[in-house]
C-alpha cells in the first residue's frame, strides 16, 4: 500500500486531498500543529468516504510546526509520497511580508529536506498561480513558464511568499536531491464546497459577496477552478510519468466578480445580491482605509487570460465551471447557517 504525507491537512485543499487518497486507495499519514482537530478532519472526510472501513489505520496523524525541525524525520519515515500543501493564506495583507515568506520557504525545505533524508522519490507540491505572472501585459496568456518578480514593488507579500517557496523547492531538487521526482500543482482562485465549516480565505470571498459586503462590485476579474479538481489533479500526478518536473496550472476558467454576482443573483433568486460595478477610481480611493481593496488594486480592469492546456493535455482533466463551482460554495454556507441574515 502507498503511503502519503500530507502536511496541512486542516486546510481547505488538504481535506480535498485527503478525501481523493483514501478513496483511490491510499494510505495518508497528515500533519497539523495540534492532534486536538484530528478528529475535525476524521468528521469531515467520513462521510464521503466510498469505504469508511480500518479509517484509524488508514488515515494517522502526527503533530508537526512549519516552523520547528522537531518530528520531521520521524514523521517521513516509511513514507512514499510527500503532499506538500501547508502555506500560509490570509485575505489581507500582513504587516511584514516575512509573516508568511518565512513560514512558507522554511516549511516547504523543511518537509522536503526530511522527504529526502527518509528516501522519498515523489513530491507533489501545492503552489499558487500567485507564483505565475504575466507582468501585467493585456495579451499575454499566463501559463507555466513565467515567474512572478519578487522584485517587483507591487508584488503582494502573498505572491512573494509562494514564488520563493516554489522557486526554493526546484532548487532544492536540482542541487541536493536530484533523484526527486517533483510536481507543482498552481491553482487560480479556489472554490467549491468546503468540507466542513473550517474553510479558508478563499471562500471568504464568495461570503463577502453574498453578505454584501460592498456596495458595489470592484472591475476584478480572477481565474477560478473547483477545490475537487485541485485535489485530482494533486492525486493523479502521483501516477502520472508526464508530470514529473513540471508545474500545473489549475483553472477552469476566468470569471468577472460582476459575472459571479450575477450568477449568485440568478441561482439564489430570494437573495438581494450586490451587482452593481464600482469605477476603479473608488477602488483606489477605498483602498487607503480598507486592506482588502488595497490588494487587489493592481488588477483592476485588467483582463484574466490563463492556460490551464498543460494540466488538461497531461492529466486529462475536465474541469467542473466557475458557475458549479460558486453556487455550490455559496448553496454550502447559506445551508450551514454561515452568513448574515
Amino acid at each position: 500500500m502507498t503511503t502519503v504525507f500530507l502536511t496541512g491537512v486542516t486546510g481547505y485543499i488538504a481535506k480535498h486531498c485527503c478525501l481523493t487518497l483514501l478513496n483511490q486507495g491510499y494510505d495518508v499519514r497528515a500533519s497539523l500543529r495540534s492532534l486536538d482537530r484530528a478528529d475535525e478532519v476524521r468528521a469531515a472526510v467520513t462521510p464521503h468516504l466510498t469505504n469508511p472501513h480500518d479509517l484509524d489505520k488508514r488515515l494517522t496523524f502526527v503533530a508537526l510546526d512549519l516552523t520547528q525541525d522537531a518530528g520531521w524525520s520521524e514523521a517521513l519515515a516509511g513514507v512514499d509520497v510527500l503532499m506538500h500543501t501547508a502555506s500560509p493564506f490570509p485575505i489581507e495583507s500582513p504587516s511584514s511580508d516575512d509573516e508568511l515568506i518565512r513560514p512558507a520557504v522554511d516549511g516547504t525545505l523543511r518537509a522536503l529536506r526530511a522527504a529526502h533524508a527518509a528516501g522519498v522519490a515523489r513530491v507533489i507540491l501545492t503552489s499558487s498561480v500567485a507564483a505565475i505572472d504575466g507582468h501585467g501585459a493585456p495579451d499575454v496568456v499566463v501559463d507555466e513558464s513565467m515567474w512572478t518578480d519578487v522584485e517587483n514593488p507591487a508584488t503582494a507579500a502573498y505572491s512573494k511568499s509562494k514564488t520563493l517557496a516554489e522557486r526554493a523547492a526546484w532548487d532544492f531538487v536540482k542541487n541536493e536531491a536530484p533523484e526527486m521526482a517533483l510536481t507543482t500543482i498552481n491553482p487560480v482562485l479556489v472554490l467549491g464546497a468546503p468540507l466542513d465549516k473550517n474553510f479558508g480565505a478563499s471562500v471568504s470571498i464568495i461570503e463577502l459577496l453574498l453578505n454584501r459586503a460592498y456596495p458595489m462590485l470592484p472591475q476584478l476579474e480572477l481565474g477560478v477552478v473547483d477545490v475537487r479538481d485541485v485535489a485530482t489533479m494533486h492525486v493523479a500526478a502521483i501516477t502520472t510519468e508526464a508530470t514529473k518536473g513540471e508545474r500545473l496550472i489549475a483553472c477552469a476558467g476566468a470569471a468577472s466578480f460582476l459575472e459571479l454576482s450575477k450568477g449568485l443573483a440568478e441561482d439564489f433568486p430570494t437573495r438581494s445580491i450586490i451587482t452593481r460595478q464600482a469605477p476603479n477610481a473608488l477602488v483606489w480611493f477605498l483602498g487607503i482605509f480598507d486592506a482588502r481593496l488595497r490588494s487587489i488594486r493592481g488588477g483592476l480592469g485588467k483582463p484574466t487570460r490563463i492556460s490551464s492546456a498543460k494540466a488538461q493535455s497531461l492529466l486529462g482533466i475536465t474541469f467542473i465551471t466557475p458557475r458549479v463551482s460558486t453556487r455550490e460554495t455559496a448553496a454550502f454556507l447559506i445551508d450551514n447557517g454561515l452568513l448574515k441574515k
